[in-house]
Order: C-alpha cells, then structure tokens, then sequence
C-alpha cells in the first residue's frame, strides 16, 4: 500500500552526476585546506584569557567597539555567569607579553579619564577605576588573566580530530551489527563526505575555526547517521516486503517514502539554527552556521550519497533476507 503524498523522483538515476558534484566540492575544500589551512581560534593558536567584572550589567558591543579602538582587534568577547562578568580572549601579540596585554585591555575598558589602581585581595590582583576628581566606585575589575599556550592548541585539535574519527569507526561498528557491511561503508563515506564539506568551506572563506565549530561537526555527525538510519531502516524493509522490482527500484521507492519526514526535520532544524545564527550573537555565530551547513549537507548525502555508496557496492535481496535456522522450517513432531 503506497504512503499518501509520497513522491515519486527517481533519485538512483542522478546519483552520478551528485556523486561527482560531491567529489569536486570535497577536492576544492581539500585544495583549499592543503595551501591556506584554516582560519584556527586562539584555543587552537594559543592567546590571552582576560576576565573582568562590571558592577552594572554591560552590552558585548560596546566592549567589543572599545578594544577594536584601542587596536586589540579579534577580540573574542563573551559573557559568563551574568551580564556583568566577561570573558575577552585576544590572540597572541607579538612582542606583548601577557602583563602587557592585560594592561592595554585595562585601559581600553575604563574609558579616557581615570587611572588604575591595583589592590590585592584574597590573594586575587583587582583593578578599579577613579577619575581625576578622586576615587570612585569600582566600575571595571581584573578577575582573572591566564595565557594559552599554542602547544594545548596543538593538543587540543588532535585529540578533535581523533574523537571525530573514533566516532565514524563506533558508527560504523553500529551499522554493520544492526544492517549490514554494505550499509556501514555506506554511512560511515556520507559522514565523512559531510564534515569534509564543511571543514572546506570554513578554510575556503577563511571562517574561524573554534572549538565551538569542533563540537558543531560532532553533532553534525549525529544528525546525518539519524536521517541516513532512517533512509537505510526503510530500505530493508523494502526489501523484504517488496517481491518485485530491482535494487534501484526499492531504493527510489524507500528514499521517496521517507523524504517528507526527512525534510521537515531539516526545515524545522534550519529555522533553530538561522534564529541562533542571526539572533544568537557573535559568540555563538560560528557554531551555528556549522551546524547549518552540517544539516544541509547531511540531508543531501543521506539521499545522494550514501544510498549510491550502497548501490555501488553491490546490495541485492539476498543481502537483506533473515538468515534462517537449521531446521527452523521443519514442523516438531510431538511424540
């Protein structure tokens, strides 16, 4: 019994032509990566950690505006816990060590007039304000400095890049139990053909790389095997059920049968993820937009990709059958 609603496009017969859309996207990136590398955050290229307190609640923009004044540019400006209490981290200066950065943050945070004066309490440096008057209340304090050295961004992306690949050999250890072989190579190729996409097109528009961008490509590796299970879930099915018609035939038909479900959760996903992207701020700007690439690409290689790898491979009927029990056909005679 067909699904009502349920389309009819003979996506098998354009697997090629994405297939090769998806190569030539995947050699650009690669291109890309290999002779401009990516654009890498201070966790990854090391820098300065400032954190500084407000005694009222203050706007990310107007820190941001008065460091970019005082020539600390790719500031990276955040807050944590409240409103008033922000955490700046600057790339690495040359020829400014650590005190010399914290001093020019400082200044570029208490305005034009005023001096600083430096109190120790409770072991911990605070830096207050006053003006030329006299002493004024604290309105800017110094809560913390610490510096990140580029050997833990070393650190920090290698073990990235192995969590990304021990999750692919754990995905495709699942797959190949619940499925088959066929499928596991299958969805462990469109995985990797969705994070390479992605990664290429953060080193093509030289976009920073952070490690909140690192968490996004996780996730996405999670959305995509989600929407590739439910294609591949439906496609055994088929299989079973359906006594006529070849591979490519049960293939169309299980991609089609799930293609409504599949793009309302994308659509419903990408409205979340455009609202954090334009709303969001600037903070969270990068994770957002890796996660927006991640669904679309993954929504196309669940279709395009990682059924074709599948078809490629050789899948038939055969593959699909339950194995049957020795003498599970046989009725139990009864004494």
């Amino acid at each position: 019994m067909e699904l009502i609603g349920t389309t009819n496009i003979d996506f098998m017969s354009r697997r090629k032509l994405a297939l090769m859309c998806s190569a030539i996207l995947i050699l650009v990136g690669l291109g890309s990566l290999f002779s401009r590398g990516l654009n890498w955050g201070i966790e990854f290229t090391g820098g300065t950690l400032v954190e500084v307190a407000y005694e009222a609640p203050i706007q990310i923009a107007d820190i941001r505006a008065q460091l970019e004044e005082a020539g600390l540019v790719d500031a990276v400006v955040q807050y944590f816990g409240t409103s008033r209490d922000v955490s700046i981290r600057l790339p690495v200066i040359a020829e400014e060590g650590t005190a010399e950065v914290s001093t020019r943050t400082l200044e570029a945070l208490r305005g034009p007039s005023g001096e600083v004066l430096t109190a120790t309490t409770d072991n911990r440096v605070q830096q207050c304000i006053r003006d030329d008057s006299g002493p004024v209340p604290c309105t800017v304090q110094m809560r913390r400095i610490e510096f990140i050295g580029p050997q833990f961004g070393e650190e920090l992306a290698e073990t990235g890049g192995l969590a990304m690949l021990a999750a692919l050999a754990l995905i495709m250890l699942y797959v190949a139990f619940r499925f088959e072989w066929k499928f596991a190579v299958g969805s462990v190729v469109a995985l990797a053909h969705d994070v390479l996409i992605a990664i290429g097109i953060f080193s093509i528009l030289q976009l920073e790389f952070t490690q909140q961008v690192l968490a996004a490509l996780l996730a996405v590796i999670g959305y995509s095997l989600n929407d590739t299970i439910v294609v591949f879930d439906r496609i055994r099915e088929n299989f079973r059920k359906v006594r006529k018609g070849t591979p490519v035939e049960i293939m169309n038909k299980s991609i089609n049968q799930t293609l409504r479900r599949t793009l309302l959760t994308s659509v419903t996903t990408l409205l979340v993820l455009l609202a954090l992207f334009f709303l969001g701020g600037e903070v969270i700007r990068g994770f957002a937009l890796a996660l927006i690439i991640g669904v679309i690409v993954g929504t196309y290689s669940s279709i395009f990709v990682a059924s074709p790898i599948v078809l490629t491979l050789g899948l038939s009927r055969d593959d699909m059958m339950p194995i049957k029990k020795e003498g599970a056909d046989q009725e139990q005679i009864l004494p």
